[in-house]
């Protein structure tokens, strides 16, 4: 009987009658083997669970598990490339059993497959995979948080204007604007967490699509990997729509990022002049020598332009195939998205730490544009009894005229405010110069904020204590998670030391 001697070959005497093309191996083969490349740790993993599972149940002998971790630990200690990558042969999958069947014999290392299929096992693999950037990008998040947090606590006076349109609204307090990220951060991690709830779920045993008819213990592989659960219809497992799920989260996240990107970039021109980058995130211009340009803040903004487009292309890819195949197509697009992500939270948070803020500037426009003219609307409303609407009518006209004249806020009177009533045909308030020109002073309008959540110092201690409270719980999430995978890390060590010992205790 011809030796068969590798999974590929396997296939084409049995199914196949020709080789794969050139083209589909350099087109489709190969980028497939490079992306796995760096999976190649949780196929590791995966092994070795399933395979322990499968000694533990009875279903190979423990004998044969012992000779085929022994195969995946020289591997292990190898690292991906001594398997002699060829494409020819297919995915990471083949790949293995290529030099699995070369350390232990087919006959052995044929056996890993029993009650799986690449249509459970892939996406085991990239499930793990996800897992870890997942975690490592919310880690990230929160390192982003903290840096807002810490800049907030000394900036919690530190008037600026506020921005509707982008006109002057009403001041604001640069230390509440630092804190309202910090907040926004919050949601992105917990929407993040929520989706790994549905990652976190185990698809392996499914096999591929149907179950199988060995007695396999999909729960102690769940143990063993970390999950949380299984995917417990089998005609799920190849699924991968929280990929859609991970997609929006990322998206939403850099939507976060790159509002606070561009702030920064608008608030560090020369004509804001509120902020200024530390040099080692800005770069200059190869003809004008006065520049510094902020270039992180520019390339935090590039990799959010695309963001808006991952959930869009992920969902419209799975609907080209129906229930049918919704497997692996995600797996580009998804390791790109995440890794931008990744990359833009990490630029962030040192822009954050190390950024120069001007203060005496933020002040100065913050008094300077009339923005706290609703304080006098308001006393016209308290002092005159006038509906508010009438009041915003009369101090708009009175802003008006100001404005005609040349007049600063400093410049303002009663007899300027009466003028503007008279125009209206309405009855002159009459207030003092002391109580119109009072209305524009910006550090007294921060003070007399008294609503939950305001720009009053005393309202933004409080939300600085929710938002170290809100880190604090997103932290313990992490710490518990982290905790959880290495008790499943262990588990795994055990399990393959215990069958590996026994069989050398009896022998």
């Amino acid at each position: 009987m011809q030796n068969v001697n590798n999974a590929k070959d396997q296939e084409l005497l049995g199914r196949m009658g020709k080789a794969s093309a050139e083209a589909l191996i350099a087109l489709y083969e190969k980028p497939h083997l490079e992306r796995e490349k760096r999976q190649f740790p949780f196929f590791l993993k995966v092994d070795y669970a399933h395979v322990a599972m499968l000694a533990e149940e009875g279903i190979i002998h423990k004998s044969q598990a012992s000779q085929i971790f022994n195969a995946l630990v020289k591997l292990e200690q190898m690292g991906v490339n001594a398997l002699d990558l060829d494409a020819k042969h297919g995915s990471m999958l083949f790949q293995i059993e290529r030099f699995l069947f070369s350390e232990v014999g087919e006959d052995i290392g044929g056996r890993v497959h029993i009650g799986r299929s690449r249509l459970d096992q892939g996406p085991t693999v990239r499930r793990l995979y996800k897992r870890g950037m997942l975690i490592s990008l919310m880690s990230g998040i929160n390192t982003l948080r903290s840096a807002l947090i810490e800049r907030a606590a000394t900036q919690k006076e530190t008037l600026m204007p506020g921005y509707t349109c982008l006109q002057h609204a009403h001041p604001t307090v640069f230390g509440q604007y630092l804190l309202s990220f910090a907040s926004k951060l919050a949601d992105d991690f917990q929407r993040l967490a929520q989706t790994y709830e549905r990652l976190n779920l185990n698809p392996l045993g499914g096999a591929g699509l149907s179950g199988t008819s060995w007695p396999i213990n999909r729960d102690r592989t769940t143990e063993l990997l970390g999950f949380d659960g299984l995917v417990k219809n089998s005609k799920l497992v190849r699924e991968a729509y929280y990929a859609a799920e991970l997609a929006n989260g990322l998206a939403m996240l850099m939507s976060t990022l790159n509002d606070l990107a561009t702030d920064l970039h608008i608030w560090s021109s020369y004509e804001f002049g509120f902020v200024e980058l530390s040099d080692e995130f800005c770069g200059t211009s190869s003809i004008f020598p006065q520049k510094k340009n902020p270039v992180a803040l520019e390339a935090v903004k590039f990799l959010a332009g695309e963001a808006i487009s991952w959930p869009s292309i992920i969902l419209t890819t799975f609907r080209s195939e129906g229930t049918g195949d919704v497997v692996m197509r995600e797996a580009p697009l998804l390791d790109h998205a995440f890794s931008s992500s990744l990359m833009a939270v990490e630029l962030m948070s040192p822009v954050v730490t190390t950024l120069n803020i001007n203060a005496s500037r933020m002040k100065k426009m913050a008094s300077a544009n009339w923005s706290t003219a609703t304080v006098l609307a308001d006393n016209l409303v308290r002092d005159r009894e006038l509906s508010f609407r009438n009041a915003h009518t009369m101090v708009g006209r009175f802003v008006r005229l100001s404005l005609e004249r040349g007049f600063t806020v400093d410049d303002v009177s009663g007899a300027l405010l009466d003028e503007a009533a008279e125009d209206l045909g309405m009855t002159l308030p009459k207030f003092s110069d002391e109580t119109v020109k009072s209305a524009f002073d910006a550090d007294a309008f921060m003070r007399s904020r008294v609503s939950s959540g305001s720009i009053n110092p005393k309202e933004v201690d409080v939300l600085h204590h929710d938002a170290i409270v809100e880190l604090h719980s997103s932290q313990s999430w992490l710490n518990t998670t982290h905790s959880n995978l290495q008790v499943a890390d262990e588990k795994l060590r055990g399990a393959v030391e215990s069958i590996s010992s026994n069989l050398e205790s009896s022998t």
